[in-house]
């Protein structure tokens, strides 16, 4: 416990200032933090082969243009352009034609990046889209993901029974989803209804449901991953915690959703 504390306060500790300060700072630590998930993900031995140097790099500089992607002309999903998206796909793709042994990199492996890369580029875009936005936005997001997370655990260990998901996680109980639902909902409700923006209740609490499914759900996808790969965490960056992807596995989903709708509301 004492190891997760100081590993949490490590991370608010350079993450809060950086959240405040905006700008370029943030933007240096969005992609940091791409970068170290993008390690992880190249990582899971069972999800893919060996990839090779060129593919890892290309993989990499792809990630990077989606992050810090900014409008313009040709809008996907608000900041996120489709010149990154074609990046993304013709070099992931492209490099499959050159290699003559099947197990060096195949197509199956050019989606399996594909699909991580979208994932982590497309949220920390949104992080940096959502924070432009409003600086309170970002905290009312994280506290529909926390919050779940946090009494989905504290309800679930003290009186969860039944199994959620017990083949994807087998510790997560319908009680505990249930508990993290209705108190991440109802504090994140408040929050956004106080200190953000006085829109109408009942728009915001639907949203505010559909945030929280949506987190859940992600947090359940990232477990899958990390069962078909026979792995407890995706490493161990933060002591106590796991890794970067352990980290976002809700919020991830929860900013996308929230940008994805965001038209409207």
């Amino acid at each position: 416990m004492k190891t997760r504390v100081i590993s949490a306060a490590i991370a608010l500790a350079i993450i809060v200032p950086a959240y405040i300060l905006g700008g370029i700072t943030l933007s240096i630590l969005m992609g940091l933090i791409g970068i170290l998930g993008y390690k992880e993900v190249i990582t899971l031995k069972q999800s893919h082969h060996q990839l090779p140097l060129i593919v890892v790099i290309m993989g990499l500089l792809s990630l990077l243009l989606l992050i810090f992607a900014t409008y313009d002309g040709y809008i996907l999903v608000f900041g996120v352009s489709y010149q990154a998206i074609i990046f993304l796909l013709l070099a992931m793709l492209i490099p499959t034609l050159f290699y003559k042994d099947d197990q060096a990199y195949t197509t199956q492996d050019a989606f399996y990046l594909i699909g991580f890369i979208l994932l982590i580029g497309v949220t920390l875009n949104s992080f940096l889209l959502a924070r432009s936005m409003n600086i309170l936005l970002l905290v009312y997001l994280f506290l529909i993901s926390a919050l779940n997370d946090t009494f989905a655990m504290i309800i679930g260990k003290l009186i969860g029974r039944h199994k959620l998901c017990p083949k994807i996680s087998p510790n997560k109980t319908i009680e505990g989803s249930v508990a993290g639902f209705i108190l991440g909902t109802t504090v994140a409700v408040l929050f956004y209804y106080n200190f953000i923006s006085a829109i109408p209740f009942t728009k915001l609490i639907i949203l505010t449901m559909f945030l929280s499914t949506v987190g859940q759900i992600g947090d359940l996808l990232f477990s899958k991953i990390k069962r078909e790969n026979g792995i407890k965490d995706f490493s161990n960056i933060m002591p106590g915690h796991g890794g970067i992807l352990d980290r976002i596995d809700s919020i991830c989903f929860v900013l996308i959703a929230f940008i994805m709708i965001l038209r409207f509301l």
